[in-house]
């Protein structure tokens, strides 16, 4: 009884002596960095418009670029639906991932319940979502590549060849398996059976359901045309987001280099995948005033470029996106609602 009592004392300590210490340290570093958050404020409250105009539209575009890249990946499987349509999934997906925790797995779940409504069979759907972020890792990896080149930096033309040695082995080998899933299935035929002894089922259970699934695969014929564009749409998407962040910089004054603020704008996005705070708050954010101030950017500029991207990324177009979500939610309830009585 008296170790528990103590135990629980001693429990009693641990959350306000937390509090206290992260209350004094974000209190001194309020204190130090107060000259540069009062001029970054400074440079906030009159950003140019015409480069503000251009930093929303940037980013609008890469909405817009994420959005083609998963049309061009449906319609190579033959689903044809309206722009509106992905666009309003392309918002509204993003913003379930960056603003609730584990974020990610709701977006997924979204994604795949959104694309089954558009026609695609489980397969389609769940070959388009792999693919997307396959393509999307890839076309990062390949702008910082770029970025670090045109910048004079370590990085050597062998990088960028390996680079597209690893995406064009890649895209053969999903032709490859899409065009002939019946290899697919001898290999999960193994693992399947040693699953099922663990289990202690039959050898074959589930094995049914998987060559369904690899069935469906035949669809996704990804043709070069559509193969292509999806590839430049996933560059696309980093690009104008990282636009948008030299936008910005320009927008409260600050002459940034383009491939200073790529190059900044990578490391951050590469960092922010890493965490598993929504939005990467703190994380992409340091990151980003971290790159922009190893680019020359005045530390007060720097903050100012950094909040402003922020809103318009992280503020603005979650706002459409969960505005998108309704949207779509509102329609769905109205399609299953039942009918008026006939007479």
């Amino acid at each position: 009884m008296t170790v528990d009592t103590g135990v629980r004392s001693r429990r009693r300590w641990v959350r306000p002596a937390a509090v206290g210490v992260l209350a004094a340290l974000f209190g001194t570093e309020l204190v130090l960095g107060w000259h540069s958050l009062a001029a970054a404020f400074g440079h906030l409250r009159a950003p140019h418009p015409g480069w503000l105009t251009l930093a929303v539209l940037a980013e609008i575009a890469s909405m817009g670029a994420y959005a083609r890249m998963q049309r061009s990946l449906l319609r190579s499987a033959g689903i044809k639906r309206p722009i509106r349509d992905h666009l309003a999934l392309a918002y509204a997906a993003h913003s379930l991932s960056a603003t609730l925790p584990g974020g990610p797995a709701f977006s997924t779940r979204f994604n795949y319940q959104q694309m089954m409504r558009f026609g695609a069979t489980p397969a389609i759907a769940s070959w388009c979502i792999a693919l997307s972020g396959i393509l999307s890792a890839t076309a990062l990896a390949a702008v910082t590549t770029a970025g670090a080149l045109a910048a004079g930096g370590a990085s050597h033309w062998e990088h960028l060849a390996a680079l597209a040695v690893a995406v064009l082995l890649l895209v053969i080998g999903i032709r490859r398996v899409v065009s002939r899933p019946e290899h697919l299935d001898r290999l999960v035929r193994l693992p399947l059976a040693g699953l099922n002894r663990l289990r202690r089922r039959p050898a074959t259970q589930g094995g049914e359901g998987i060559r369904t699934f690899i069935e469906q695969l035949r669809a996704a014929r990804l043709d070069p045309g559509h193969g292509m564009a999806a590839a430049v749409f996933a560059v696309l998407n980093w690009v104008f987001d990282a636009l948008c962040l030299w936008l910005c910089c320009h927008a409260i004054g600050a002459g940034a280099g383009l491939n200073q603020v790529l190059l900044a704008f990578c490391a951050a996005m590469a960092a922010g995948t890493i965490t598993i705070i929504p939005g990467g708050l703190g994380i992409i954010d340091s990151a980003l005033i971290l790159g922009l101030l190893a680019g020359g950017v005045p530390t007060s500029t720097a903050i100012a470029a950094v909040v402003l991207y922020r809103i318009i990324s992280f503020g603005f177009i979650i706002g459409l996106g969960w505005i998108s979500w309704l949207v779509i939610r509102h329609r769905h309830a109205q399609a299953r609602r039942p009918g008026p009585a006939l007479p």
